[in-house]
């Protein structure tokens, strides 16, 4: 990637696996010249479709060899990034206009804060809004929609990830260890116990189409699901959550014997991967 010009302060990263058209659209959605990383976490997709997009003096397509899952991926592309900002962003997400000047502007205006969030919608316009965590106690949690304005928040969404990239590096980044699945919670929290704020920016705004970052197929969902088992007894284990894997367990079983559940294969599936993935990373037993 060419040095971008001075007066150019945010990068943009995104992670691909299979992503496609998704990963089209939202190149397609950056301001000219903005220095932008492409991790592809799929070996067996050359993403040659990119020859076809314009912009490509200020890309970077970095292929691994295997899946790195998302944190770590995340990490090698802000690696390439020179800028005072990073924004991680989904491939199945793009940016209303003006999105990037308004974080920096707020950025600006709150300097005690080090990571913000723009306004999420989905293609209908309905809000999107990453209220709680499971990581968080419920007293934290916020209520469902927008806030009505720019305001500090307790945990922001990893689809459309803005940072001050200085302290992106205090805090070492995203945790390796988490394939998928809970590492914005975790990267939010340790950026709000140890760096500074977490904001909502209602000036920006983003549209994201939900869990069309990668192919929608059988597969791919009980791959992510089994991953989600795995990285929820992780997460709740390092921010020391009692009975983390125990609560996790619970959680499986009960979702997995939901009617709207037992009624559909797709569904049954999914839960039944999250459940092993579940218990891959807490044998039973292990906190009783």
């Amino acid at each position: 990637m060419d040095s971008p010009s001075p007066d150019i302060r945010t990068s943009v990263v995104t992670v691909s696996f299979g992503s496609g058209e998704q990963l089209r659209n939202m190149l397609g959605s950056l301001p000219p010249g903005t220095p932008t990383v492409i991790v592809n976490n799929d070996p067996e997709d050359s993403l040659d479709i990119l020859d076809t997009i314009e912009g490509r003096d200020h890309r970077t397509l970095i292929h691994n060899q295997t899946n790195a899952g998302f944190g770590a991926a995340c990490n090698i592309g802000a690696g390439q990034t020179g800028t005072e900002f990073l924004l991680f962003l989904n491939p199945d997400a793009q940016l209303e206009p003006d999105c990037i000047q308004a974080l920096e502007v707020a950025a600006d205006a709150h300097r005690g804060a080090v990571a913000f969030n723009p306004a999420m919608k989905n293609d209908r316009g309905k809000p999107l809004f990453k209220r709680s965590s499971v990581l968080l106690p419920r007293n934290r949690h916020l209520p469902r929609g927008w806030p009505p304005e720019t305001r500090t928040v307790p945990v922001l969404n990893g689809a459309a990830f803005f940072v001050r990239k200085s302290a992106f590096d205090q805090v070492s980044g995203f945790d390796d260890r988490i394939f998928l699945y809970h590492e914005d919670d975790d990267l939010s929290i340790r950026l709000a116990e140890n760096v500074g704020n977490l904001m909502f920016v209602r000036e920006a705004e983003v549209i994201h189409q939900s869990g069309h970052s990668a192919p929608r197929s059988p597969e791919i969902a009980a791959l992510k699901a089994y991953h989600m088992g795995r990285s929820r007894v992780y997460a709740t284990r390092k921010h020391k959550l009692p009975f983390a894997g125990v609560r996790a367990i619970a959680d499986a079983c009960v979702q997995l014997f939901n009617p709207a559940v037992v009624l559909s294969a797709r569904k049954r599936a999914k839960q039944i991967a999250f459940l092993k993935g579940v218990l891959s990373a807490a044998p039973i037993g292990a906190e009783l």
